[in-house]
This record gives structure tokens, C-alpha cells and sequence, in this order.
């Protein structure tokens, strides 16, 4: 099996690598380090925070499942921590066959003004503001058919994974990442006798999608990690992705035990 790294730039992160390989060398395993998409790696281990493990997934795709071990504060995706190596070491190296949970993405399509298609997709969320200081604009469409007009901060499209993350700050739902779906969130909308929104997240399922129509002439568009200013977009198409991100749990750590103890017990 080969197994990529990605790391959070600290040199207590790249200490705890250096254990990890040690003892997989130490043990005689069969398991190659590789740097690098393009040696196609079975397994990718982000070894930091949530970040890192965003930054790991959009490095090597869809295809490795993910692994992560925590190194700072605790990490919504991370199963490990520094302190459990020995226990992930001697399951490789019993070949365990881990469960291999599959989380779904959402798929983004912009298209600006002068007809150029971009894809993109998320695996926590796309999120949507002006670029200056100034009110957001846009009209929301859910399967072609007109919602509302939106004028506020912000708006976020978010996965099931990513309901936890911006998504659940603005007071939207948690969904569970079994559930094929789609989340839209209001960031500050604008209520009042002139301006009326649903003011209210949307749990949207599979074979629904949500078109926001821009009137800003420049917009920053945030895709997890990802930030950057947009011009001149006209529509912004999200859906649940088709491909999801895998996961490979070799120990038993349910969603909602995730949700209690990333938000209420801090601790695993």
C-alpha cells in the first residue's frame, strides 16, 4: 500500500510523521511513503487539523481514502491522536479492514458574465460575499423556480460534513453525512418592511439544486480552504457532488459521538 502525508506546517506535526514512520519501518512493513498526486496513493493521513485534512483532500482527490490525526486542538475529522500511534501502527500492520465511510461533496458550477463555465466542488462548503464592504445581492433559485431575492453578508452552500463547520455558526442544521444533501444558509440577510427573505437554512436532497443569480460586479467566493475575488459572475449552480470523500475508520467513532465531542465534551 502507499501512503501519502499532508501536514500542518508546525515542527510538533512533523515530529509526530517522523514517529509514524519510524515505527511502520521499525515493524518491517510493506507500506511506501509517497510525495505527490501523481504517484497515485492508496492512503493520504492528514496529520494537523480540519484544514489540513480540506488542504489533504484537495490535493489527492477522490480517489485515496483519508485518515487523520490531530495534532492541535481536536479535529472534527480526525480519528487519531499522537498519543494512539502505536494502536493505528498495529492495525496496518494487521491489515484490519477499516469501514470505509463516504462523505458527500457539493458540486459547484460558475458562470460568468462572458460565458466561461468554472467546476468546483467542496467538501465542507462554498460560501458566497461581496467583495467590499457593501450589501450582498443576489436571487436564489431552487430547480429554476424563484425563492427570493437575497441582500445580506453572505450566503453558504454546505455539505453534510461542512453543516458542523460555517454552516452550524450561522445557526443552520447539522445533518448527518448519510444523508445526500445540500444545505443553504443566510449569513446577516436584510429583514425588514422593504426586504423580506426565508431567513431560514434549506436541507436540500439529491436531486435538487440551488442557483444564486449575482448582481455584485464582484463577489469573494470561499470553497473550504480555498478564498478568492470573483468579477463579472452571473450564476453560481450548486448540487450534491457525485463523487464523495472515503474515509477509513479503523476504530468505532460514530458521527453524533463526533458532534458531542468536537462541540460539547472536548474530548474523544
Amino acid at each position: 500500500m502507499k501512503i501519502a502525508t499532508v501536514l500542518r506546517n508546525d515542527d510538533y506535526t512533523r515530529e509526530v510523521e517522523l514517529r509514524l514512520k519510524d515505527k511502520l519501518k521499525e515493524a518491517g512493513s510493506m507500506y511506501t511513503f509517497v510525495t505527490g498526486p501523481d504517484e497515485h496513493p492508496d492512503m493520504v493521513l492528514s496529520i494537523g487539523g480540519d484544514g489540513t485534512l480540506l488542504e489533504a483532500v484537495h490535493q489527492y482527490g477522490m480517489q485515496p481514502t483519508y485518515v487523520g490525526i490531530h495534532t492541535g486542538h481536536l479535529g472534527f475529522y480526525a480519528d487519531w491522536r499522537p498519543d494512539e500511534l502505536d494502536d493505528f501502527v498495529t492495525m496496518l500492520l494487521e491489515q484490519k479492514e477499516p469501514f470505509i465511510a463516504e462523505y458527500p461533496t457539493v458540486q459547484c458550477q460558475i458562470t460568468t458574465g462572458d460565458g466561461q463555465v468554472y467546476h468546483k466542488w467542496a467538501l465542507n462548503e462554498l460560501v458566497v460575499r461581496n467583495a467590499s464592504l457593501s450589501t450582498l445581492v443576489a436571487c436564489v433559485n431552487i430547480n429554476g423556480d424563484e425563492l427570493e431575492t437575497f441582500r445580506g453578508d453572505g450566503l453558504i452552500v454546505s455539505s453534510p460534513s461542512g453543516s458542523t463547520a460555517y454552516n452550524k455558526a450561522v445557526d443552520g442544521a447539522i445533518v448527518h453525512p448519510s444523508i445526500e444533501a445540500i444545505q443553504l444558509s443566510e449569513i446577516a440577510s436584510i429583514n425588514n418592511q422593504a426586504y423580506r427573505t426565508i431567513n431560514s437554512s434549506l436541507v436540500l436532497p439529491k436531486h435538487h439544486t440551488v442557483e444564486l443569480i449575482v448582481m455584485n460586479p464582484e463577489i469573494m467566493i470561499g470553497l473550504d480552504r480555498e478564498q478568492g475575488v470573483w468579477k463579472n459572475v452571473r450564476s453560481i449552480i450548486c448540487r450534491v457532488g457525485q463523487e464523495k470523500v472515503k474515509f477509513a475508520r479503523y476504530k468505532k467513532l460514530t458521527f453524533w459521538s463526533r458532534v458531542r465531542n468536537s462541540f460539547i465534551t472536548g474530548s474523544r
